[in-house]
């Protein structure tokens, strides 16, 4: 008892020297605290730096800004899609099941057991009034469900129309009365400099706007001779894909649908659809359900032309095809196709795809040295197209059928590595790759998820071997013969985008010509 009294005055005497301690730093300013027994004298300033009227273009500008802005954001959505992707568990083994007809050890149960709900994000914009919506086909492609989120926040069903892979863009519909469309702007009277704003719904936050300029025209698309991309600046992030491109009259004039990047983000390298094309691609797929394509039936190596801008050499003619009965020969050379010089093959390829059908055009034709003019009727591209029957150069060895205008470009027997404009298509072809199966995923440690093609050797320092490649310029990579398909398709002398898994990391490999 004594023990415990004294051990209770120790304390006392602990507790009162403590409080003591603490009164003394409290008025001597020891502590600090965030209450003060003496106010801070503080004076916040009362007026801008800048008087507006000094300034009165910039903050009118601000103000038409923010106008144009406001009347476009309730069009732009955001599009949600959610994917379930069967996965297989194995089960411990369990006696009972084991003795009374249960599944043996090392098998499976149902393998549909048990899915992985794979979510993604995207962009679209409301184009007509019956609540049609413009993304791009890559939001949208192999997915279970679609929603649309609205700027006001209520969620939509929605239902594919139509969609098309070559030029990536896709129609939605939902049942909603009262939608604001904006009006598809004419992309042929854009200029490299015109302002634009990108909406969209990058990483997932809706309705960012970003400003930017229209940096060039006429890019080449690498997967589709359909049309040329714009370019802009403007921050395009994924989740932008299927976004507008907006001009200064609120007017859709592009779909954003790919950027360049090291990082995966923004780097100010942007590509958008034109709105021309997207116009065309709208009308097909709503009457037809698909895109038709322009025909003139034509083959073509690249880099038969000589000087750029010096127009397209004729090699084959398709029989019975739009140049056919034009009566175009191999060895003519189209510089002008109705009214418009002819640039090049892919400038060609656009301007064919983009002609109403059954109108007719006139090419100016440079044959033997002398020009003249021949009428041709742009006819839809048939089934067969590139497996027909074409007519042979006379005179010269059988050359590997180039493809026609809106058809992918694929390397001839004169692209040498010898060439001095070897090109990515060479590089890739040097590639050997393999099958990614479940077991060989396993084993390079790779995420869940990975799809994609397992490189077996490379002969360019970008890759390894092991490497998965998932995508090239964004068009998903799941076998071998679709890597075959997307790499002989690829556009000579560009750089290409490989999306690529190396165990557990995910970059971007920018392959550029030697």
């Amino acid at each position: 008892m004594r023990n415990l009294l004294k051990f209770l005055l120790f304390v006392l005497i602990v507790s009162f020297g403590i409080s003591l301690l603490y009164d003394y730093r409290m008025k001597h300013g020891g502590l600090i605290t965030t209450t003060r027994r003496t106010p801070e004298k503080y004076t916040l300033a009362n007026s801008p730096p800048v008087d507006l009227k000094s300034i009165g273009t910039l903050a009118e500008f601000d103000h038409e800004r923010r106008m144009l802005v406001a009347n476009v954001l309730s069009s732009v959505v955001s599009v949600k899609t959610s994917k379930k992707i069967p996965i297989r568990r194995q089960y411990a083994l369990d006696p009972f099941e084991y003795f009374f007809g249960g599944t043996p050890r090392g098998q499976f149960r149902n393998p549909n057991d048990a899915a992985l709900v794979q979510n993604s994000l995207g962009s679209g914009v409301i184009v007509t009034n019956e609540g049609h919506i413009i993304t791009n086909n890559h939001v949208v492609d192999q997915v279970d469900d679609i929603e649309v989120q609205l700027a006001d926040g209520r969620t939509k069903k929605a239902r594919l129309v139509g969609s098309d892979s070559e030029v990536d863009l896709a129609v939605l519909k939902i049942d909603e009365p009262g939608l604001k469309p904006l009006k598809l702007g004419d992309s042929d009277a854009v200029q490299a400099g015109d302002m634009v704003l990108a909406v969209g719904n990058p990483f997932g936050f809706e309705e960012t706007v970003t400003q930017g300029i229209i940096s060039s025209k006429g890019r080449k698309n690498r997967t589709d001779g359909f049309a040329d991309f714009l370019q802009t600046d403007a921050a395009i992030n994924p989740g932008n894909s299927g976004g507008p491109l907006i001009n200064l009259a609120g007017e859709v004039i592009g779909i954003n649908t790919a950027i360049i990047s090291r990082t995966g983000g923004s780097q100010g390298l942007g590509f958008a659809i034109p709105s021309n094309t997207v116009r065309m691609a709208l009308e097909s797929l709503l009457k037809q359900g698909r895109i038709i394509r322009g025909y003139l039936g034509i083959l073509s190596n690249p880099r038969r032309a000589g000087q750029e801008d010096d127009g397209v050499v004729v090699d084959e003619v398709y029989p019975n095809s739009p140049a056919a009965d034009a009566h175009l020969q191999q060895g003519d050379v189209i510089r002008k196709f109705d009214g418009q010089d002819v640039k090049s093959l892919q400038h060609l390829r656009s301007l064919v795809g983009q002609t109403q059908l059954n109108k007719k055009i006139d090419l100016e034709v440079l044959r033997d040295g002398k020009s003249m003019k021949v009428s041709a009727e742009i006819r839809e591209q048939p089934p067969d197209y590139q497996t027909a029957r074409v007519i042979p150069l006379p005179g010269q060895p059988r050359q590997p059928a180039q493809p026609g205008p809106n058809q992918p470009v694929q390397p001839g027997p004169n692209d040498s590595d010898e060439d001095e404009e070897d090109n990515n298509a060479d590089r890739l072809a040097s590639i050997q790759v393999g099958e990614l199966t479940p077991p060989l995923a396993k084993q390079l440690d790779l995420p869940a998820g990975v799809r994609g093609v397992v490189v077996l050797s490379a002969q360019t320092p970008e890759l390894e071997k092991g490497d998965v490649i998932e995508e090239i310029d964004q068009q998903p990579v799941t076998s071998v013969a679709e890597f075959n398909k997307l790499a002989g398709n690829l556009d000579a002398g560009a750089a290409h985008v490989l999306s690529v898994c190396r165990h557990r990391v995910r970059s971007f490999v920018v392959m550029r010509p030697r």
